[in-house]
């Protein structure tokens, strides 16, 4: 794939929900890659926000079909070829996959868990970061190192979503990411080793064991 490939999205709304989605995942890595995969009139888009250990997935609805597209690009290039205007990505040059590119969830063979209504999702984010902010403001600046809050943060995260077997971070995520918007319930599914939040806007996967050694900050 070498890229300049056009997609046409639904519409300029599909268009600068994309670029926002972007925008967001940028703010935690300027380097960040996103994969793009395409079989019919969605192209969904895969990043993995630096310190969360997960991944982010963005659907977007495509005006026209789009057969055999599976390419790794620049986030911020693809970022920069979004055409809100025109409800139009071209499509960047391929760059070589950091190795989550390699290893992305299934893409069928999902259970669903349970559904937690949208509130109560925003609410455990919410919660979460205060309780960080709040046990690091205790902190003695002195004991304020990188490594004193990565603890910190392993800890927190590690906590379940309420009633799920979901981790913390990917709720933080989907928070960080846009992906809380009102409406519909927010749906926790299984397959394989992964854990997956649905939203109606996208959705967050983990791994029920994750590489080690991932500083996982908030920020």
């Amino acid at each position: 794939m070498t890229g300049h490939r056009e997609l046409l999205l639904a519409d300029a709304g599909e268009a600068a929900r994309l670029a926002a989605f972007l925008g967001r995942q940028l703010r935690w890595d300027r380097t960040a890659a996103a994969r793009l995969q395409a079989d019919g009139d969605v192209v969904a888009v895969f990043t993995r926000p630096a310190r969360f250990e997960v991944l982010a997935v963005r659907p977007s609805r495509l005006r026209e079909p789009v057969t055999g597209l599976d390419v790794t690009v620049s986030a911020g290039e693809l970022l920069e070829a979004v055409d809100e205007a025109a409800g139009r990505v071209t499509v960047p040059a391929a760059v070589t996959g950091p190795p989550w590119a390699g290893l992305l969830p299934p893409r069928g063979g999902w259970r669903p868990l349970t559904e937690v209504a949208h509130d109560a999702v925003r609410s455990a984010a919410e919660a979460v970061v205060a309780e960080f902010r709040e046990r690091t403001e205790r902190l003695a600046p002195g004991e304020r190192t990188r490594a004193a809050l990565d603890a910190l943060a392993q800890e927190l995260w590690s906590r379940t979503l309420p009633g799920t077997p979901l981790p913390l971070r990917a709720v933080h995520a989907a928070h960080a990411l846009g992906f809380l918007g009102p409406g519909a319930p927010a749906r926790v599914v299984a397959g394989g080793s992964w854990l997956r939040l649905r939203t109606a806007i996208g959705s967050i996967a983990v791994r029920r064991t994750g590489p080690p050694g991932l500083s996982v900050t908030p920020r």
